[in-house]
């Protein structure tokens, strides 16, 4: 039985960093939705990097990578740069099979 993603807002700090937090799983079940938040976070709330901390999901999914692609594509498209900060084993491991490192701001070796 997985448990759904859920992504959790600090406010933007002075230097214009917002931080969401990820936690549990991430898949098809609950991808689009966390896209969409990030997305929207990414226009809404006038930062200018959104840091993506991805030290709490237990598991993430071809799709959902593709979907946090997607969502830091359209926090590009609105002048913000989208990071994925810390990732857990799970995320390191699928980050590094498909080569998404510098995608999200990633060391190659993270």
């Amino acid at each position: 039985m997985s448990r759904n993603t859920l992504v959790a807002y600090e406010p933007v700090s002075t230097d214009g960093v917002l931080l969401a937090a990820l936690d549990g799983d991430l898949d098809l079940d609950c991808a689009d939705e966390v896209r969409d938040s990030l997305a929207s976070a990414a226009r809404g709330t006038g930062c200018r990097y959104l840091h993506v901390d991805v030290s709490g999901l237990t598991f993430i999914d071809s799709y959902a990578l593709g979907a946090l692609v997607s969502a830091r594509n359209s926090a590009a498209a609105a002048g913000v740069t989208l990071a994925l900060v810390d990732p857990s084993p799970p995320v390191r491991k699928a980050i590094q099979v498909t080569g998404l490192a510098d995608v999200f701001g990633l060391p190659p070796g993270d």
